[in-house]
């Protein structure tokens, strides 16, 4: 396995353009690729989670050229496929809605992670309106065989505690049915602002959905539409590695492709700084953060941005006190247990970490030089540890190219801003 080893960092400060979100990036591919016309994608991510999402639907009759893709208005039009999907949730959950609305046969896998990450909750939801679905390994988890049959869709429940993936899937694939459709969530929703992402992705297609506050959601009976022409903004979970940067590291470090009229839930990710005492300033397009290196500890819910929330985690270790990161027990089923994983790094690295099944309590120490990080194939855990080379000491990461997952340039971007 490759490793790349970080010098000490002095200090950070520059301007970063960010790569497309990866949020949006699937929910527009697979949206584009349901509209009736032409859509012209401008921004949009390439990074290996957008890839298996292009692939899928290239297999399932959409067709791709530069950056436009022509949909196929309504259903898919191949009826059978077997499709890899990586570890990407964002394109196996929607895919596995999309396709049981298509009245075909299909099969869906992806890498060992993906077929132990749950999906029943959201197979169940599609059985209860007629969907045929059956699981090829374990009860509960990709892969999946999906099979033709008419969906009687009206009104479906779904839970909403484990991933709003599953909610976010239903939303998508329910104006296939061409009828009026209610969703009812069961349990806390979680991770409330990806749903947002999903009903604003919705309208720019056409489509409308209304809802009662997030325990209901109405979805008419109407054909998604391109809208033409449509840009996909910057990510704002990949823009929390660089403004962290900015507030252990000195700044300013400047973030474009997401600010004050960003549609993502993770620019929320400002707050935690703010309240660990770095400077923000922020515009339409752009966000800046400085500090001067010591950070005030937190106890903060981040249950709205459990991606940035993973950032926050590796700040604590600067923080002049005990830090809490509560009701993140979704990290749970990530690309890894993140709380297990996340708990196990930090300790290399000198902090004192209690770890509950939602939550962490991190109690810096002095900063170890020289830790191998392990990164459990997942690229936030890459990602976030590689700030640990601003405290001044170096830092080997182990398997850096898991970045790839979606963003493949991640360490020539920090080195630009880095001294």
């Amino acid at each position: 396995m490759a490793s790349l080893e970080l010098k000490p960092m002095r200090g950070a400060a520059g301007t970063v353009r960010l790569p497309g979100s990866k949020s949006i990036s699937n929910r527009v591919l697979l949206l584009a690729a349901l509209a009736a016309g032409e859509t012209e994608v401008r921004g949009l991510l390439d990074a290996d989670d957008t890839r298996v999402m292009r692939d899928a639907l290239s297999k399932l009759g959409v067709e791709f050229a530069n950056h436009r893709i022509r949909g196929v208005g309504g259903p898919f039009p191949v009826k059978h496929a077997e499709l890899f999907l990586g570890n990407a949730g964002t394109a196996l959950r929607p895919l596995t809605a999309a396709l049981a609305l298509s009245n075909g046969d299909y099969r869906l896998s992806g890498v060992p992670r993906m077929h132990q990450r749950p999906v029943g909750d959201l197979v169940d939801a599609l059985r209860s309106i007629g969907a045929r679905i059956d699981y090829l390994g374990a009860d509960g988890y990709p892969p999946l065989a999906i099979y033709s049959g008419r969906i009687a869709a009206s009104n479906v429940k779904v839970k909403g505690e484990v991933s709003s993936q599953f909610l976010t899937a239903l939303l998508m694939a329910l104006p296939l049915a061409q009828a009026d459709s209610k969703i009812e969530v069961h349990g806390e929703l979680i991770s409330k602002p990806y749903v947002d992402i999903t009903l604003n992705v919705m309208r720019r297609f056409g489509v409308a959905v209304s809802r009662d506050g997030w325990r209901s959601f109405g979805v008419p009976a109407e054909s998604y539409v391109s809208p033409g022409k449509i840009l996909v903004e910057g990510d704002a979970s990949s823009a929390s590695y660089f403004l962290a940067a900015g507030a252990i590291g000195g700044g300013p470090v400047r973030v474009e492709g997401v600010g004050r009229v960003s549609i993502q839930g993770d620019v929320r990710f400002t707050e935690v700084l703010e309240r660990m005492g770095a400077r923000v300033s922020s515009g339409d397009d752009w966000i800046e953060v400085s500090g001067d290196r010591r950070l005030k500890p937190i106890d903060m819910d981040l249950n709205h941005i459990p991606d940035a929330a993973m950032t926050a985690a590796v700040l604590a270790l600067f923080a002049d006190g005990p830090s809490r990161l509560a009701n993140i027990g979704s990290w749970r089923v990530k690309e890894t247990d993140r709380i297990a994983a996340m708990a196990k790094e930090l300790r290399k690295l000198g902090a004192t970490v209690e770890e509950g099944e939602d939550f962490l309590r991190i109690v810096p120490g002095k900063l170890a030089a020289g830790v191998s990080i392990d990164t459990y194939d997942d690229h936030r855990m890459a990602m976030s540890f590689s700030l640990v080379a601003l405290g001044g000491v170096p830092v080997t990461i182990n398997d850096p190219q898991c970045v790839a997952k979606t963003f493949p340039r991640f360490f020539d971007f920090l080195e630009k801003i880095v001294s």
